[in-house]
C-alpha cells in the first residue's frame, strides 16, 4: 500500500522569503531605461557610447575612469558587472545619488548614461555654545577641514563624538545640533557651511551612593575608596561631587581591591545602576558580592635556578596562613610603573633576565585556603649590544656617552635605563619629559638588545639682569651662567654659537653693585675631571666691597672711608659612591677668606680696624635619588649632611684664650672700646669653628601631577675652644626670601617666608644685651611642606603653583633649644623657569607669630621675589 506524506509550507517561511526578496530589490542596482527602450534581460551587449550628467565638479571623463567602463567592453544587462560599478562608486564616497540609464539600443550595441549627485565639500565650521578654543579643539579632533565631504554618517558621527566627550566629563544631558547651508559657488562644486550647536546643561552631580550586600566594609569605607567619585556633601567643598564616567569605572575598580585586601578574592560587583533624581542629580547604586574570605596557602616555586626557593620567599614577604591580598601579591611579583620596587620581576630584571617572565597561579583551593605555583621562566641572560643617542645637536656625544649607566656587553638591567633617564634629565641639558629609551631588537637567542635614547636639548646657559630699588640705593645686578659649557673651545672661533657648548661643563659670572656695596664672582665646575670618572672638579673666586651706611635727613647716607673687604676663593671635588648605593656623593672642599675691616665698627665686628683670615675645609655625604625632571619633580629625595671644619688653632698657638676672656670681660666692664678691639682681634685673627648641616627633601605623588614637596633643615655652628668662643662669621639668618644679597662672609641666608628678610632672630636672645638683634644666629631649624601643580612643563618655560606651610626658629646656644618652638607662616606662589633666564617667582606669605622682640601679634602678610634659588 502506497502511503503519501502531505507536507504544508509554514507561514513564516513564505513571510521571510518575501521580506528577502523586497530587501534585494531594493538594494540592486539601478538600471533604467530612458523613454521606455527596450532591451533583453541577461543579454550580452556591447558599450558604445557613455555619457554623465547631474551634479559634479569632476569632469565627465573622471567619473567614466571612476566606473572602470569604457566604450567597447562587453556586458550583461543586467548583470554583475553593473552591481559591481554602482558599488565601486558608492565605496569611493564622493556621491550621494547614482542612477545608470540605458539611452540607446542598436542592436547588441547599448550606450548608457550615468547620473550622480556629488556630495557636497566642507567650506566652513562654526562651532557655538562653547569657548572659541574649546570649538577649534571640537573641530581639529573631528577633522572638519576644508574639503571634507559632508555626508550623513559624517554628520552623525561628529554629533555623537562630541555629546560622548561631554558626557564623559559628567555633562550628560549635553545636546549637540548640526546644521549645514548650501553656498553658491562661482566654480559649479557643491560646498556647504556647518554650524555646530553645543549646549552642555549643567554637570550631572552624585547626590548620593548607594551600596546594598556589604557586609564585611561599611558604607563609608567603600565611599572612601571611590577617591574620584564622590557623593554630594556640604563639608567637602573642596571636591565636587561630579560624575565621570571614566573616574566612575576607575573607582569601581578601586572598591574591588579593597575587598582583595582584605582577603574577599571573589568580591564583585553583581550590578551598578544610574538612576536620575532629577536632570541635574543621580544616585548611583551598587550591588555587592562579597564572597568568602581566603587565605594564604602553599606557596611554591617551579623553574627557579638563579635564585633559591627560600631567597625568594623572603624576597616575596607573604607567608602561609596571611590573610589573602590579592593586591600586595601583584605587587611583590611585579609592581608597575615602579622601575625601583623590590619585586620578584625588578629582582630578575635588574640582574640581566630581560626574557623572564613570573606568572603565579593558582593550584588548589580548598575551603578558605588557596595555594599558589609561582612559576618562572628565567630564559637566557641579555646582554647590552648597541647603546645610541639621537637628538644631541650641541652636546658632544662623548660627554652623554659618559653618563650612560647601560654600557655595550653589560648585562641588562632595567634599574640601569631608569638611572640613565633620571640621570640626563637631571643635567638641565635636555627637556627631561620627553625623555625616552627605546628597546630595539630583541634576541632570545643570542641574549641581546639595542638601546637608542631620544634626546631633546633645551637652553643650557641663562642670564640674569635685573635692577631695583632697595636698601635705600638703586640695585643693579648682572649675572651670565654657561651650563654645558666647553673651556678647551673657548680659543676656537667656529666653536661659538653664540658660545663654545656642548662638554658639559658650568661657568658662572655675576657682578652686583649699588651705592653702598659691591660684589663679584666666578665659578667653574668640571664634572668629569680627566674625562674618565665623574669626579667633579670645581672652582671659585669672590670679591666684594661694603661701606658703612646711616640714615640721615631722611636719605641713605654712605661712608666710604669705612668699609669691609672681602676676598675668597674656594677649590673643591666631588665623587659619585658605589656603597651604600649609587646614589650616594661625596665631596670635599678646601676654601680660604680674606677679611678686611677699616672703620667698620658695627654688631660684633668690635676690631673696626684689622682683618681676619678663613681657612676651612668642607666635607660632605650625600644622597640624589631625585626624578628626572630637576624642574618638578614627581618622586624620590634629596639628603645631605656636612661639615666645615677649620683647623683647632686653639690647640697649639699657645695663646692664653682664657685669660684672654678674663681681659675682654674687663674691657667690657670698663667700656674699653680700644682695649676691646685688640682682645678680639687676637680672638679672630685666624677663625676657629666647626658647622654642621643637614637637608632632607622628598617629593611625593599625591594624585596625578599634584606632587607633595616635604622638607627639614637644622645648622649648628660651635667652637672648640669655650673661652675663645664663636666667631661673628658664619652665621645663620633666618627669615625673608633666602637670598644672601651681597653678604659674603660665610653666612647663611636661610628662607622663612611671611617674615621679612633675616628677621627671625634667636628666640632665646636677651635683647638687651651686647648683640645686635641682627648678628645671626648659631643654631636653628627648619620644616616645610609645598604642595605642588604644573601649569605647564615645555623646554620654553615650565611654571607652577604651589601652596606652603612652614616654620622655624634659631637659637643662641643648645641650653634653651626646643626644635618645637617655631616662627609659623603658610602662603601661596607660583614658579616660572625660564632656560634663558633660570628660577623666576613670587610667593605670598602670611606669618602668624610676631618677630622675636618685637610686642604684638601675627606679623601678617609679606611678599617675597625668588629669584635663581633651588627649587
Amino acid at each position: 500500500m502506497e502511503r503519501r506524506v502531505n507536507k504544508l509550507v509554514d507561514p513564516s517561511y513564505v513571510k521571510a522569503a518575501l521580506a528577502l526578496f523586497i530587501i534585494l530589490i531594493c538594494i540592486s542596482p539601478k538600471l533604467y531605461s530612458q523613454n521606455d527602450i527596450p532591451f533583453a534581460e541577461g543579454k550580452q551587449y556591447t558599450i558604445g557610447e557613455i555619457t554623465v550628467t547631474g551634479n559634479t565638479q569632476f569632469n565627465e571623463q573622471t567619473v567614466i575612469a571612476y566606473t572602470g567602463l569604457k566604450s567597447g567592453d562587453v556586458l550583461y544587462l543586467p548583470g554583475d558587472k553593473i552591481s559591481q560599478v554602482i558599488k565601486k562608486l558608492w565605496d569611493i564616497g564622493l556621491f550621494s545619488d547614482i542612477n545608470l540609464y540605458v539611452t540607446r539600443i542598436d542592436g547588441d550595441v547599448v550606450d548608457l548614461q550615468l547620473e550622480v549627485q556629488e556630495v557636497p565639500s566642507l567650506n566652513e565650521v562654526t562651532v557655538t555654545g562653547i569657548k572659541e578654543k574649546k570649538g577649534e579643539e571640537l573641530i581639529k579632533d573631528n577633522k572638519l577641514t576644508k574639503g571634507t565631504k559632508v555626508n550623513e554618517n559624517l554628520i552623525k558621527t561628529t554629533k555623537n563624538f562630541i555629546e560622548n566627550k561631554y558626557r564623559e566629563q559628567g555633562f550628560l544631558n549635553s545636546k549637540v545640533n548640526i546644521t549645514t547651508r548650501k553656498i553658491e559657488d562661482t566654480t559649479g562644486a557643491q560646498k556647504v557651511d556647518m554650524l555646530v550647536t553645543v549646549d552642555k546643561k549643567d554637570r550631572v552631580k552624585i547626590d548620593k551612593i548607594v551600596f546594598e550586600g556589604n557586609e564585611q566594609l561599611s558604607d563609608a569605607k567603600l565611599r572612601k575608596q571611590m577617591k574620584k567619585t564622590k557623593q554630594k556633601n556640604f563639608l567637602r567643598f573642596w571636591k565636587r561631587s561630579k560624575y565621570i564616567e571614566d573616574n566612575y569605572d576607575e573607582d569601581k575598580t578601586k572598591l574591588i581591591d579593597k575587598y582583595k585586601e582584605k582577603g574577599f578574592r571573589d568580591a564583585r560587583i553583581v550590578s551598578d545602576t544610574l538612576i536620575r533624581d532629577g536632570d541635574d542629580l543621580i544616585t548611583l547604586k551598587l550591588d555587592i558580592e562579597e564572597g568568602d574570605k581566603y587565605y594564604f596557602g602553599d606557596i611554591n616555586f617551579l623553574g627557579n635556578t638563579v635564585y633559591n626557593d627560600r631567597f625568594l620567599a623572603s624576597r616575596l614577604g607573604i607567608e602561609k596562613g596571611d590573610v589573602y591580598n590579592g593586591v600586595l601579591f601583584k605587587e611583590r611579583i611585579a609592581k608597575e610603573g615602579d622601575p625601583d620596587a623590590d619585586d620578584l620581576t625588578n629582582l630578575y630584571q635588574n640582574t640581566g633576565y630581560l626574557f623572564s617572565s613570573i606568572n603565579p597561579v593558582e593550584v588548589n583551593v580548598q575551603n578558605d585556603t588557596i595555594d599558589f605555583e609561582i612559576r618562572i621562566t628565567e630564559g637566557k641572560l641579555a646582554y647590552f649590544d648597541r647603546i645610541t643617542v639621537e637628538g644631541n645637536d650641541k652636546t658632544n656625544d662623548r660627554v652623554i656617552y659618559r653618563l650612560l649607566r647601560t654600557r655595550p656587553g653589560n648585562r641588562y638591567s632595567r634599574q640601569a635605563v631608569m638611572t640613565t633617564v633620571r640621570e640626563l634629565g637631571q643635567t638641565g641639558w635636555f627637556n627631561p619629559e620627553a625623555l625616552n629609551p627605546e628597546f630595539l631588537n630583541p634576541d632570545q637567542y643570542n641574549g641581546t638588545i639595542d638601546i637608542n635614547y631620544n634626546v631633546e636639548e633645551q637652553g643650557a646657559s641663562q642670564i640674569e639682569l635685573s635692577g631695583g630699588y632697595g636698601g635705600g640705593g638703586f640695585v643693579g645686578t648682572l649675572g651670565l651662567s654657561f651650563n654645558n659649557f666647553s673651556i678647551q673651545n673657548i680659543f676656537n672661533k667656529e666653536a661659538y654659537r653664540p658660545l663654545p657648548m656642548g662638554d658639559g661643563q658650568k661657568f658662572s659670572l655675576r657682578a652686583q653693585a649699588s651705592t653702598y656695596y659691591q660684589t663679584y664672582s666666578a665659578s667653574l665646575s668640571e664634572p668629569w675631571l680627566g674625562g674618565r670618572k665623574p669626579v667633579n672638579f670645581q672652582l671659585s673666586f669672590s670679591h666684594s666691597i661694603s661701606y658703612l651706611t646711616s640714615y640721615g635727613t631722611g636719605r641713605l647716607d654712605v661712608d666710604k672711608d669705612r668699609r669691609f673687604l672681602i676676598t675668597g676663593g674656594s677649590i673643591g671635588l666631588s665623587k659619585r659612591l658605589n656603597w651604600p648605593d649609587n646614589y650616594f656623593y661625596l665631596s670635599n672642599a678646601v676654601s680660604f677668606q680674606h677679611f678686611d675691616l677699616k672703620n667698620y665698627n658695627t654688631g660684633l665686628f668690635t676690631f673696626g680696624n684689622g682683618s681676619s683670615e678663613n681657612l676651612a675645609y668642607t666635607i660632605g655625604i650625600s644622597r640624589n635619588q631625585g626624578d628626572l625632571n630637576p624642574i618638578f619633580p614627581r618622586s624620590g629625595s634629596n639628603f645631605s649632611l656636612t661639615a666645615k671644619l677649620t683647623p683647632p688653632y686653639s690647640a697649639f698657638n699657645g695663646v692664653d684664650y682664657k685669660q684672654l676672656r678674663e681681659d675682654r670681660a674687663t674691657a667690657v666692664e670698663n667700656q674699653d672700646a680700644t682695649a676691646l678691639a685688640e682682645i678680639d682681634q687676637k680672638r679672630f685673627d685666624w677663625l676657629e669653628y666647626y658647622k654642621i648641616k643637614f637637608s632632607g627633601q622628598w617629593f611625593t605623588s599625591l594624585i596625578g601631577d599634584l606632587v607633595l614637596s616635604s622638607k627639614t633643615e637644622f645648622g649648628f655652628l660651635g667652637a672648640y675652644n669655650g673661652d675663645r668662643g664663636i666667631p661673628p662669621f658664619e652665621r645663620f639668618f633666618l627669615g625673608g626670601d633666602g637670598l644672601a644679597g651681597y653678604a659674603l662672609d660665610g653666612r647663611e641666608v636661610i628662607r622663612l617666608r611671611g617674615y621679612p628678610n633675616q628677621s627671625v632672630v634667636p628666640t632665646d636672645r636677651e635683647f638687651d644685651s651686647s648683640l645686635d638683634s641682627n648678628d645671626g644666629a648659631t643654631i636653628y631649624n627648619k620644616f616645610e611642606f609645598e604642595l605642588r601643580y604644573p601649569v605647564v612643563l615645555k623646554p620654553s618655560a615650565s611654571i607652577y603653583g604651589l601652596i606652603f606651610a612652614e616654620g622655624g626658629a634659631s637659637f643662641d646656644n643648645f641650653r634653651n633649644y626646643n626644635p618645637f618652638l617655631l616662627n609659623r607662616s603658610a602662603g601661596a606662589g607660583i614658579r616660572i623657569f625660564m632656560p634663558a633666564f633660570g628660577l623666576l617667582g613670587i610667593d605670598f606669605g602670611y606669618g602668624f607669630d610676631p618677630i622675636p622682640g618685637t610686642v604684638g601679634g601675627a606679623n601678617g602678610w609679606e611678599t617675597h621675589f625668588i629669584i635663581g634659588q633651588n627649587f
